[in-house]
């Protein structure tokens, strides 16, 4: 399939593709959404940024297009709260106005909003597992009519723990479904989860899901720690686009926020302290152009899909080797060109190391001397004398200030 257009699906559909500017599938697009339009299981695992998203969204719709309602007919589970909003997003964009609006089911939300939405008549829901299984438990809807159920970013989910609540929404599953796997990577815990819930799946694998895109350039600058932020600063100077930063610390991600706007940049953060509506407001002006630097934790790293994100930095090693492909992958996304940055110390040469062998990559080492003004030494005692003395001299006492003294004589 070279072209959308060729697919055999409602007009509706093409229409709204076409209004979206979606012309050209990616490779894991065109290979998946025949397969699925079929009926046919699918496990598909690729790199974030291949459009794994519209992958399975297109033959959902369909579907519910091709039936006549009877109820909640499609289920997608994914990690985040901000993820879910996404897919919601994407899924409006292309419903067009045959289809009622999905329910969006996630923490942090209010539930009366949730619940209105599925008592109007959502065919879809997309939620997170720990959420939906709370309303399973309290028999606040069934899923008797589910024909679709799609795990989107599998090993994060399992990753975060919720392996028990999928077990648990599975099980009220009706058997006979059309089940997608979506994963970047498939671990023996996915393995598992594919033997256990699909039917014969069909299996896509595009590029290899533990090295970062080609279309990224990794590179890594060596700097001390009290020259890391004058390097980052230096780096930010250097690129127009958008940023992202990460931190490996909720502290550290505010710390440094606030010391970019201190220096005059457009900067917003998200981690897990802050509210739903704050992590919105972040990701909605940093995709508006109205912040231009990001900073985050990993808990951006997977499931926020922010457009043409130019150059991701680490200002902090990764805990886990992984995180560090799901970071790089925010940028260089749907065939763009991006750039990911890597700050380290001398005391992490070894560290950097394990994480290239584990990766099996090897990052561009750039020096910093040359890329930044050299330290200003520090002043003998006779230039500080000075100082001090010309400050003196140049200094007028106040009217206020000459009373205190009178009053200290």
């Amino acid at each position: 399939m070279q072209n959308f257009s060729e697919l055999q699906i409602s007009n509706i559909i093409k229409e709204r593709l076409a209004h979206g500017k979606f012309v050209t599938p990616t490779p894991v697009q065109a290979a998946a959404i025949p397969v699925a339009l079929d009926g046919k299981d699918v496990m598909a695992t690729a790199q974030t940024g291949t459009g794994k998203t519209l992958a399975f969204l297109i033959p959902v719709i369909e579907q519910l297009l091709k039936n006549k309602p009877r109820g909640i007919e499609a289920l997608v589970l994914v990690p985040t709260r901000e993820l879910a909003m996404q897919v919601v997003e994407q899924y409006n964009a292309l419903r067009g106005k045959t289809l009622p609006a999905a329910a969006l089911v996630v923490g942090g939300l209010p539930e009366a909003k949730q619940l209105a939405a599925i008592r109007a008549g959502a065919r879809l829901i997309v939620a997170t597992p720990g959420r939906l299984e709370d309303y399973l438990s309290r028999n606040l809807f069934n899923f008797k009519s589910l024909g679709v159920l799609v795990l989107d970013e599998a090993d994060r989910m399992l990753d975060m723990g919720f392996l028990p609540a999928i077990r648990r929404i599975a099980a009220v599953l009706p058997k006979d479904r059309q089940t997608m796997c979506f994963s970047a990577t498939l671990e023996a815990s996915v393995v598992h989860l594919v033997n256990d819930y699909m039917r014969n799946p069909v299996r896509l694998a595009f590029g290899s899901t533990l090295k970062p895109s080609e279309n990224v350039r990794v590179q890594a600058f060596e700097v001390s720690a009290d020259r890391k932020q004058q390097m980052l600063l230096h780096l930010l100077s250097k690129e127009t686009g958008r940023c992202l930063v990460f931190a490996r610390t909720k502290r550290g991600a505010e710390k440094l926020a606030r010391n970019l706007s201190r220096e005059g940049l457009t900067a917003t953060m998200i981690h897990g302290d802050r509210s739903q509506s704050q992590r919105n407001a972040a990701l909605a002006g940093f995709q508006q152009g109205r912040y231009r630097v990001m900073v985050a934790t990993d808990l951006a790293s997977r499931g926020i899909h922010v457009q043409d994100i130019a150059h991701v930095i680490n200002y902090d090693l990764p805990e886990i080797a992984e995180n560090f492909i799901h970071r790089v992958g925010r940028t260089g996304r749907a065939g763009k060109m991006g750039v990911a940055s890597t700050l380290f110390g001398r005391d992490q040469r070894s560290e950097l190391l394990q994480l290239e062998r584990t990766l099996g990559i090897r990052m561009e080492r750039i020096s910093a001397e040359g890329q930044l003004p050299a330290p200003k030494p520090e002043p003998t005692q006779v230039e500080i004398d000075r100082m001090h003395s010309n400050s003196a001299s140049r200094m007028q006492r106040l009217p206020g200030e000459i009373l205190q003294a009178q009053f200290a004589n």
